[in-house]
């Protein structure tokens, strides 16, 4: 059996502004995965610099940071079963026109720029949790029992 675990995920501006959150939230929700955390915020440009700082020397750094507080985002943190993983394959490439169709980046995104959402690398497991305590403080995280659970995992 593979192992539960959380995962950040963050809506970002382009999402917010086309009124598409709850079709995030509802293709992650509809994967079995629990959502543990979540709230809208503006972003501010330290925290940004924060979260994006693998990228500070890159010369799209500064574009990035604008984009990303230019409007309301949405920080989640999501639980299950090998949940980094099965979040990274259903929101696709990074770049949409990569993006396989069916994944929320593939039927969403329209521009290596407004990609719709962030997630975690399921390559960096620091990255996962270093980014939840970017935007989360322990007692934002909530714990509960799924109702479903018994139904979609042995």
């Amino acid at each position: 059996m593979s192992e539960f675990e959380r995962t950040f995920v963050m809506v970002k501006p382009d999402a917010f502004a086309r009124g598409l959150l709850g079709e995030v939230v509802t293709r992650l929700e509809d994967r079995g995965l629990k959502l543990v955390g979540i709230k809208v915020i503006n972003l501010s440009e330290k925290r940004a610099k924060e979260h994006y700082a693998e990228h500070e020397d890159k010369p799209f750094f500064d574009d990035l940071i604008e984009f990303i507080t230019a409007g309301p985002v949405v920080p989640m943190v999501w639980e299950g079963q090998d949940a980094v993983r099965q979040v990274r394959q259903m929101i696709g490439a990074t770049d949409p026109l990569e993006a396989a169709p069916g994944t929320i980046r593939g039927d969403h995104g329209l521009d290596l720029g407004r990609n719709i959402v962030h997630a975690a690398d399921h390559e960096d497991e620091g990255a996962n949790e270093r980014e939840i305590a970017i935007h989360f403080e322990a007692d934002e995280l909530i714990e509960y029992e799924q109702h479903d659970a018994e139904w979609l995992y042995e």
